[in-house]
């Protein structure tokens, strides 16, 4: 990467001015339009959840899907299971929560040694 100095004898060798005016960066302030624009935008005011429960601390018997899905962000296994399976292994009375991680648990593959390591990282969908 060239120097500024070499910059400037490039740049007057091809016949333009060097550009004098710093361009802003990282660690620079953000302009005020820039906040104005972010806070009139719709999407500003949207909660990033959905009402309600979330679904890992739901009740099998209280879930509405008919497949049940969780997703390992550790290793990016997924398991499916249908609900009517979940209930006749796990009982109605039995939190998605705690189904998702066994059956993440049962089939993991990214075994250390280590207990606080150990295991998959449940997503739940």
């Amino acid at each position: 990467m060239p120097n500024p100095k070499q910059m400037e004898k490039l740049a007057a060798a091809v016949g333009r001015q060097p550009c004098r005016v710093r361009s802003p960066g990282p660690a620079d302030p953000m302009p005020p339009e820039y906040w104005e624009s972010v806070l009139r935008d719709p999407r500003a005011d949207a909660s990033p959840m959905p009402p309600g429960p979330a679904i890992q601390t739901l009740r099998l018997s209280e879930i509405p899907q008919h497949v049940l899905r969780v997703e390992c962000s550790r290793c990016g296994r997924t398991v499916e299971i249908q609900k009517a399976d979940a209930v006749r292994l796990y009982g109605p009375a039995a939190v998605w929560k705690a189904v998702g991680e066994r059956l993440l648990d049962d089939t993991c593959q990214q075994r250390t040694g280590r207990h606080e390591e150990d295991g998959c990282w449940p997503v739940f969908e």
